[in-house]
């Protein structure tokens, strides 16, 4: 049938609707990716807004929507910074928390080093809470709103439990587990902590409190004690915190120009958000022979990664492994980074993950990294690296696996609903969403549990060179902060990304001095290949900050329910939002 005039005119009008919207884009970005001038006695201001993530997802389409900052992003600019002769000085703006204390740790590791460079670096505060007073106090200077309190108080953390609510609905939590720290599936099994579950997290807790006092006193000149006896007595007062030492002046952020040291120069200040445009390469950094930097980001699963309910990242099997194969085939890859800011997820997906770190690390060194997370699944694709680095505070171990299944029966019996299964064979209903296992089918759910759980506990074994047994004795699902797990022999060292990427140097005889290139993988997704992918609201929502709770929390507490097949093994550590 012959197309009419009207049928041809808008098929050619949305052709070039198409093609002008998307020259239009081409265009934006040339115009926005346009590096800015950097002008001679340039201060940094350097804002650390909460939550960042590890990287941008996406370049490209952050060119659009707002290219916010990162852990990589605030550490390159610091390191951009050291040895920038433009830049005089830097202004740190700590306004909000991160959800843990690893990446906090990376950041003020980011400052120390800066501070090597003899160039002064202050922290101004808005408002100081504990996690922002901490990273602040490795600045040289530490200024204080007037009108605002200093909020250091110490560290809590807080484990919620649904048992109340599935009880109220008529649904029940049939759960099993390879030890008694394995507490992943207690926040659906009970109301409270179990005993094992308090020991592990207060554990935990006083661990980061002596290294947020470390941090504290190293950073202004106090003893441990000295800073026991402050934090017991914040929160504080402005003219508190002034005159107890923990800052060294109460001025707006329009006078932080006129204290020393930026008081002697004419300085012009040049903001993150254009400094992040100013390539590594232009001050000399990011060159030279090459290291793959491989992020494992997100809930381990089996397939392909990307964007999950609330706008976390989803761990995809295939994708990391995918990665791991390229860098592997790269002959310009010396040695390869995987950075790992991971709870677990699927044993299955985390095991496909370890197979590959192994065949790899045959060709070429890998060395772990591991940032806020490196816990169960995330430990699991850690062990076969050549060396695991963590942060002190970073949350590790968790070696365990949980299963089960939540059952919904007495929910539609509520409802008057009767729902009557057909089946052939005899564990045909094992997965039933009706009704708890049966005596037989745990039996058998226990059976392979153990048997994932031996096999973890064999290739920690064999990836720490020590025993089955040794490992056993530090596992059972047990959490540990980065510096236990040193102690431990479960951690190589401590330290952030910088240092793994000394140690891959180390194994491939590349000098310490030497500057290296990283090779980002896996690769930034194209445009066309977002929007094929979709986008939700609950996608939106969470990435403009309008869901009520904070996008990790409810990724970890939901992804053993909407991620992962009813009864699959998982290697995933308990939901723990710290404070």
């Amino acid at each position: 049938m012959r197309t009419s005039r009207g049928g041809r005119f808008i098929v050619v009008f949305l052709l070039l609707a198409v093609v002008t919207s998307m020259t239009g884009l081409a265009v934006m970005y040339f115009m926005v990716s346009r590096a800015p001038t950097v002008s001679p006695n340039s201060v940094l201001s350097l804002r650390l807004p909460g939550g960042l993530s590890e990287r941008q997802a996406n370049p490209f389409l952050t060119s659009f929507s707002g290219d916010a900052p990162t852990i990589r992003s605030v550490v390159d600019s610091l390191r951009k910074a050291k040895v920038d002769s433009r830049i005089r000085g830097v202004i740190l703006l700590p306004s909000g928390p991160q959800p843990l204390w690893g990446k906090a740790q990376e950041i003020r590791d980011a400052v120390l080093d800066y501070r090597e460079s003899g160039k002064p670096i202050v922290a101004f505060l808005e408002f100081g809470g504990t996690q922002e007073y901490y990273v602040a106090s490795a600045a040289n200077k530490v200024f204080l709103m007037p009108g605002s309190p200093l909020d250091l108080v110490g560290v809590a953390s807080y484990e919620m439990f649904f048992r109340g609510a599935l009880d109220k609905v008529g649904a029940h939590a049939d759960m099993l587990n390879s030890g008694d720290f394995k507490t992943a599936a207690n926040v659906y099994t009970e109301t409270t902590m179990t005993p094992a579950h308090r020991e592990m997290a207060e554990s935990l807790n006083r661990d980061l409190y002596e290294q947020i006092i470390e941090g504290i006193a190293d950073g202004r000149g106090k003893t441990k004690d000295e800073v026991r006896g402050l934090i017991d007595d914040g929160p504080f007062l402005p003219a508190d915190a002034l005159a107890s030492g923990l800052v060294d002046a109460l001025v707006y952020a329009d006078e932080v120009k006129q204290q020393a040291p930026f008081d002697e120069v004419n300085w012009r200040v040049i903001t993150d958000r254009d400094y992040r445009q100013i390539g590594l390469e232009s001050v000399g950094l990011n060159r030279g022979r090459g290291i793959a930097l491989i992020y494992a980001v997100g809930t381990i699963n089996s397939g392909s990664g990307g964007v999950g309910l609330t706008g976390g990242e989803v761990l995809g099997s295939d994708t990391l492994v995918a990665a791991i194969r390229a860098a592997r085939a790269n002959d310009a890859v010396r040695a390869i980074v995987l950075r790992i800011d991971s709870p677990g997820g699927s044993a299955v997906a985390s095991d496909a993950i370890w197979r590959e770190v192994m065949l790899t690390k045959k060709e070429k060194p890998v060395i772990a990294s591991m940032s806020d997370l490196g816990a169960s699944g995330g430990y699991y694709i850690a062990m076969g690296a050549d060396a695991i680095v963590a942060q002190p505070a970073t949350l590790t171990g968790s070696i365990g696996v949980v299963a089960g299944k939540v059952t919904t029966g007495g929910v539609y019996e509520k409802l008057g609903i009767n729902i009557e299964p057909v089946s052939q064979g005899r564990f045909a209903e094992i997965y039933s969403p009706v009704r708890p296992f049966s005596d037989v089918e745990r039996a058998k759910m226990q059976e392979h549990i153990d048997a994932i759980y031996e096999q973890f506990l064999v290739k920690a074994a064999e990836g720490r060179g020590t025993t089955r047994d040794a490992i056993h004795e530090l596992a059972q699902g047990r959490v540990w902060t980065g510096r236990q797990a040193h102690e431990r022999g479960l951690v190589d060292e401590l330290g952030g990304l910088p240092r793994a990427i000394a140690l891959a140097k180390e194994h491939v005889g590349i000098d310490a001095e030497e500057e290296v290139q990283l090779i980002v993988y896996p690769r930034p997704k194209s445009l066309f290949e977002l929007l094929n992918e979709g986008f939700t609201v609950t996608q939106a929502a969470a990435r403009l900050g309008w869901l009520p709770v904070s996008p990790q929390a409810l990724e970890a507490v939901a992804a053993p329910l909407r991620m992962f097949r009813s009864g699959e093994p998982l290697a995933l550590m308990p939901s723990v939002f710290v404070f």
